[in-house]
């Protein structure tokens, strides 16, 4: 399997990733069978909060990049996994680690009380994820669904424990609002995560979010708040003596704490991320700092090194680095097309790539070399997510997201709006006025696509042979194999 970079076709590997995505986000509710990691709560780095939203990012970048004019293919997915991000199960955690207690806040803990509300105050990690996850729908789909009331409500309720019921409501209006202004109260510095701690990583995807709800409403909220970012980050420098990127600050000292580890993960996610705004920054220092990270293996395949896991008040940490994942991930957006290939190349062979009804996926193994040393440890956020994001992906895709959204013009032209989950779209573009698609059907009955915004006089072509086509357009597609469709003005 490698990485495809053209914007008009998906590979096997790609649809198949995008096919378990949209299983996972069928899964009944309170059922995360394949998601759980090695860490005891959900307050580590493969949390489900963090496969969720990344299975929308990932999702937005291949609407954005590969199949611009199939919004069909992606809406109904992302909104599935809005809804689960939303869940208690997600957010729960909240409810403890507000309370502080670890070794960067057990000194403040006294001040800290138990908050229910997983946005209200800190927890970036989180309310950056729901802000930007419902931003990126609302601006790739044209839509409001976020901007209702209460459309991003937090509710839990248990016969046996917790009292009165529990709805906090908010929406992408008041939540962008009230990110907004804590990071205004914090002179930009950014939010905290864990009370006390401010890490670099959780705050670029309020910045993602600030810069989308601009897209929207016309604001510069975005501009500003990275002005800031930049001034109050001057004084402590965004990389550490290393060249690595500093890991977090704490509030109340203001002391640095430096990526002293060297983990792969912290760089990675901060890089990848970061390039939103700051591609020459990241690209300048991406180089020097993989290549710390990089383990080169047999044929060409490359595997990344972990940090051994940490030990704190005498007792082992127990989380999921996800470090392979997110060296992909980082790779696929500075375009190292070497290192990304590499990567998913040694994943391929030795991190048991697995197919089912073709979807595609990695599952865990907490094993973490074979007899040869390779490594085969892998964990839910890698092989649910970030190998099939580092393949969607395209080099700069997220700053290219960032920098150059649609325009009006894009949701005038026609796009398949419906497509039913039988329905593989492996190509939908848009190209000199022609809506270019190719489409496969699976086994099952739900095998029908809409093409909407069909110009008046078009004609509807489908293995070269015309359809008939007037208004909105409902086409079964046929079984077989692969077929290329032609809308032409």
């Amino acid at each position: 399997m490698t990485v495809t970079t053209t914007a008009s076709g998906l590979d096997q590997a790609q649809l198949g990733h995008l096919r378990h995505w949209d299983d996972l986000s069928r899964r009944l509710p309170h059922d995360w069978s394949g998601m759980q990691g090695k860490g005891a709560g959900e307050d580590d780095f493969g949390s489900y909060r963090f496969q969720l939203a990344y299975m929308v990012y990932g999702l937005a970048l291949a609407h954005r990049h590969r199949l611009p004019a199939a919004p069909g293919v992606f809406r109904p997915t992302i909104q599935r996994l809005i809804g689960k991000l939303l869940m208690p199960d997600v957010w729960l955690y909240w409810r403890d680690v507000s309370r502080g207690g670890m070794v960067m806040n057990a000194h403040l803990s006294e001040g800290y009380h138990e908050e229910w509300d997983p946005v209200v105050r800190d927890n970036i990690m989180y309310s950056a994820y729901v802000q930007s996850c419902a931003l990126l729908h609302d601006v790739l789909f044209a839509d409001d669904r976020y901007a209702q009331p209460g459309a991003l409500s937090f509710e839990h309720w248990s016969f046996f424990w917790g009292g009165e019921p529990k709805r906090f409501s908010y929406d992408r209006e008041s939540l962008n609002e009230h990110l907004y202004w804590q990071m205004v109260q914090n002179g930009y510095l950014g939010i905290a995560c864990e009370p006390n701690c401010v890490f670099q990583i959780c705050n670029q995807p309020a910045i993602l979010g600030f810069r989308l709800h601009d897209v929207l409403t016309g604001g510069d909220r975005a501009d500003e708040v990275v002005a800031g970012y930049q001034q109050a980050w001057a004084d402590f420098g965004r990389l550490d003596d290393t060249g690595h990127y500093n890991q977090m600050i704490l509030e109340d000292s203001k002391v640095v704490r430096p990526n002293a580890l060297q983990a792969p993960w912290v760089d990675a996610w901060c890089g990848a991320l970061m390039n939103t705004w700051n591609r020459e920054f990241v690209h300048e220092h991406y180089p020097r700092q993989v290549a710390d990270f990089l383990i080169p293996g047999p044929d060409g395949t490359i595997s990344v090194r972990s940090t051994p896991a940490m030990e704190v008040m005498g007792q082992q940490v127990v989380t999921d680095t996800c470090d392979l994942g997110w060296v992909a991930a980082w790779a696929s957006e500075v375009g190292d097309h070497a290192t990304l290939d590499g990567i998913l190349a040694h994943a391929d062979r030795f991190m048991n790539p697995t197919w089912t009804d073709g979807a595609l996926h990695y599952p865990r193994n907490d094993t973490k070399t074979d007899a040869d040393g390779n490594r085969t440890e892998i964990e839910p956020m890698t092989g649910n997510v970030l190998l099939g994001y580092a393949r969607l992906n395209v080099p700069d895709g997220l700053h290219r997201l960032y920098q150059e959204p649609w325009g009006p013009e894009h949701f005038a032209e026609p796009a398949l709006t419906e497509v039913g989950r039988d329905v593989e779209v492996s190509r939908a573009e848009v190209v000199d006025g022609v809506l270019h698609a190719r489409l496969r059907r699976r086994s099952g009955s739900d095998a029908t696509v809409v093409i909407d915004r069909v110009p008046a006089g078009a004609r509807l072509f489908l293995d070269g042979q015309e359809v008939p086509a007037e208004g909105s357009v409902t086409l079964e597609v046929p079984d077989g194999p692969a077929r290329d469709l032609e809308l032409r003005p």
